[in-house]
């Protein structure tokens, strides 16, 4: 179960867990997989799966002695949700500090 959204973003606030999410979206890999490439070893890809599960950007499946892992479309989801949601307010905030300083601008100018 996914837990607070600040957990969301502190997952990816690591370029290891970036990468093995950006290569589980590809498609779903085994831990094995996962660790081939990467400057880490397969412990840590472990533990880097593990905070990426807890964020509710991965799941897993067990095929006997293999978990392989997967992106969840949801995570991806609420990810891209909470994205547009901060560069809507960024914007509309932009918005009403430019139109506030065009009005200055005319109010100075008369």
């Amino acid at each position: 179960m996914p837990t607070r959204s600040a957990d969301l973003w502190a997952a990816l606030g690591d370029p290891t867990r970036r990468g093995i999410l950006a290569r589980l979206i590809e498609q779903p890999r085994s831990v094995t997989a996962l660790a081939q490439g990467l400057p880490v070893s397969r412990p840590a890809v472990s533990q880097h799966l593990r905070i990426l599960k807890d964020a509710g950007l991965v799941h897993v499946r067990v095929l006997g002695r293999e978990h392989v892992y997967a992106a969840k479309s949801d995570g991806r989801a609420r990810l891209r949700a909470e994205l547009d949601a901060f560069w809507s307010q960024a914007l509309a905030n932009f918005k009403i500090i430019a139109e506030k300083e065009n009005d200055k601008e005319i109010e100075d100018s008369q």
